[in-house]
């Protein structure tokens, strides 16, 4: 179905958010559409059907939504990295750095086990801060990421180079140029 839809059309821009000078990219007109919805999921899934994965990893908070989708669709379970205290049983953290400052993303100690085989969703890649320190998250806890897929990539901000230059994998659906 990926290839009737223009999942790209469906994204919609927002210019100066959160800031001036930024070209926020919306993924909520993409998954507000049946069709698109549909589309994407099927686009971040089908790739993964034999890649025998045995959890889907999702960042707070819109990869909560498309990485629950895949989870559902390979038939396996699903793990939230969410913003630090957020989650209630013991957990592990990784602070990653901000444009202005440093933020720290966490997950149960206990959701991934030694050897788990992770796919890695999230909607948007841009510099890769977030994505990185999820993928330190999951290394540190014993699983092993087999591939980070994400519905949008912005090149221009170096995120999926950065995840390749520590041997990740990626997996993205549509790019947009510029900042």
């Amino acid at each position: 179905m990926a290839g009737l839809v223009d999942i790209k059309e469906l994204i919609r821009t927002i210019p100066d958010y959160p800031k001036a000078g930024i070209l926020f990219r919306d993924i909520t007109t993409l998954i507000a559409d049946p069709t698109g919805l549909r589309a994407t999921v099927d686009a971040l899934t089908l790739p993964y059907v034999s890649a025998h994965i045995d959890l889907v990893v999702g960042i707070e908070a819109r990869g909560f939504i498309i990485g629950g989708a895949v989870a559902y669709g390979l038939g396996k379970g699903f793990v939230p990295i969410r913003k630090k205290g957020k989650l209630p049983a013991r957990t592990i953290d990784q602070a990653y750095d901000l444009e202005y400052g440093v933020d720290t993303i966490e997950m149960h100690a206990d959701a991934i086990r030694e050897g788990d085989r992770v796919l890695l969703v999230d909607d948007l890649i841009a510099t890769g801060g977030t994505a990185t320190a999820a993928t330190a998250l999951i290394r540190r806890s014993g699983g092993h990421l087999v591939s980070a897929a994400f519905v949008v990539d912005l090149p221009d901000f170096g995120g999926a180079e950065k995840l390749r230059g520590l041997d990740v994998d990626v997996h993205t659906l549509v790019d947009f140029e510029g900042h």
